[in-house]
């Protein structure tokens, strides 16, 4: 709680932030509003009922060390526009790299062009959805913007005297600090725009560890959207530290068991167990369309008495958090099930107008020559009420899983299969020899109906999920307490 405070205390105000969006993205390029609302209006034509301009700059730092050496170092810079006009579900869609007056002319008049549209009207009746009070969710500066490069490398070689002076079966550590900071502008036919200004942080670790003629590896990373001195030594070490204890555990692990158990899933990164099985069929594209296992089931019963699922775009420095989406709604807390009961989706504005319902805040793009599609923030399942420990003593046999990696899911069908990268037997209602090569499948509506325990030990992932949709990749966030989840099929190779 003191470091959330502290945190807070310097925040810029989301005036600032749109301020300074807005300067480095309309002043910086002798662009205004009254050029975007041209632009806009030359796009739409006599065709388009709806039309915005999202864009975008962003600078990408990246710094890697393996051998207890830096072997790269990149800084990238990029910037563009992407402008879209729709008529009902119908999209036409063009980006710049320039940002100016003349780009804009040229794009809007390329959509006009090929746009075949039946007759509307656009309004440019002035409306501002980024007028609210309060703080920022995150700080405005770049996150590596203060910080010398020998500061960074320095990080970089503690993490790897750390990993190697914890363990001295440590054979090989690479380590990744990457940063982002980005800077957006929205701006809608109808007069609406937003700003926002997005710093995002991450450090990636990978792990090597050797003993006899056995070898096993191990990865993760932590970060969100905050600056590098929220990192204090023992953040860094608990973190580095945990990681070896991960692979040196494999080095006896013996072969997972095969069949139908009951799985006993450990909290926090492995809510991307409901991100994939559940998440993504809980956005609203593939309800509209009907291809979405969930479509047509608002107000039914779909899991278990006690589950509870949000996705929450609002929090403040985690990585799937924003201000605004990129569409310039603010971002907000949204119940998709609620004790077992469907009660909503995870709207962007196409889908929410033609659903006729409220958008969430849920329209994500990866840059600005993408197009916004319904995605999720942060998602993750409330508390239960019983204790880990209790949810463990009570399955005779079966398996505790700590981490999952390589998640697919089929969103149509809600098929998925994950890896267990860190599983352990459960024997007499004990945890006890850690397995190697078992593997999760099932159907994530059905699953969600299988959880019969719910712990009271919430966790959200440190900071590491990217999230792949149509070809896009965007951070999000997961979580979830500790679950027993019955009856699941466990491919092993024992």
């Amino acid at each position: 709680m003191n470091d959330i405070l502290k945190i807070q205390n310097r925040l810029p105000s989301l005036d600032e932030v749109r301020s300074a969006a807005r300067h480095c993205l309309l002043e910086r390029n002798g662009v205004d509003e009254i050029q975007l609302a041209s632009a806009l209006s030359l796009a739409m034509g006599t065709g388009g009922d709806f039309a915005d301009v999202y864009l975008s700059d962003s600078i990408r730092e990246a710094w890697s060390l393996e051998g207890g050496a830096v072997r790269g170092g990149s800084y990238r810079r990029d910037s563009g526009f992407g402008l879209r006009v729709m008529k009902g579900e119908e999209a036409t869609f063009a980006s710049s790299q320039r940002i100016d007056a003349a780009a804009l002319i040229r794009v809007a008049s390329q959509l006009r062009m090929n746009g075949e549209f039946a007759a509307a009207t656009a309004s440019t009746a002035s409306k501002d959805s980024s007028k609210h009070d309060g703080p920022s969710l995150y700080m405005g500066g770049a996150p590596l913007a203060s910080v010398d490069a020998s500061d960074k490398i320095a990080l970089l070689q503690r993490v790897d005297q750390l990993a190697r002076n914890h363990d001295p079966r440590v054979v090989e550590v690479g380590a990744s600090l990457q940063a982002v900071y980005e800077n957006v502008w929205v701006t809608r036919h109808d007069g609406m725009s937003a700003g926002d200004v997005r710093p995002l942080l991450n450090l990636w670790v990978n792990v090597r560890v050797k003993s006899g003629t056995r070898m096993e590896r191990t990865h993760s990373g932590m970060g969100g959207r905050y600056s590098l001195s929220e990192w204090s030594d023992e953040i860094v070490a608990t973190f580095v530290k945990k990681l070896v204890d991960a692979a040196i555990i494999k080095l006896d692990a013996r072969p997972a068991p095969a069949g139908s158990m009951s799985v006993v899933v450990g909290p926090g990164w492995n809510g991307v167990l409901l991100h994939e099985a559940v998440g993504h069929g809980l956005e609203a594209d593939g309800i509209r369309r009907g291809t979405s296992a969930f479509a047509g089931r608002i107000g039914q019963p779909v899991a278990q008495r006690g589950v509870t699922i949000v996705d929450d775009g609002s929090m403040l420095g985690r990585r799937g958090s924003l201000n605004v989406d990129d569409e310039g709604h603010r971002t907000q807390r949204t119940v998709l099930i609620e004790d077992g009961i469907l009660r909503g989706f995870m709207q962007d504005s196409l889908s929410a107008r033609l659903m006729g319902v409220k958008q969430t805040g849920n329209g994500r793009r990866e840059d600005y020559a993408c197009l916004p599609m319904p995605r999720m923030t942060n998602t993750f399942m409330l508390n239960g009420n019983h204790e880990p420990e209790e949810i463990v003593a009570s399955v005779a046999n079966g398996i505790y899983v700590a981490g999952l990696e390589g998640g697919q899911v089929d969103i149509t069908s809600g098929q998925f299969v994950f890896e267990a990268s860190e599983a352990f037997l459960i024997e007499n209602g004990k945890i006890t020899a850690p397995i190697k090569g078992a593997t999760i499948t099932g159907n994530g509506p059905e699953t969600i109906k299988k959880i019969s325990l719910i712990g009271n030990d919430l966790e959200l992932d440190s900071g590491k999920a990217m999230c792949g949709k149509a070809g896009q990749s965007v951070p999000v966030g997961v979580g979830q307490p500790t679950l027993r989840v019955d009856d699941m099929t466990v491919g092993g190779t024992a």
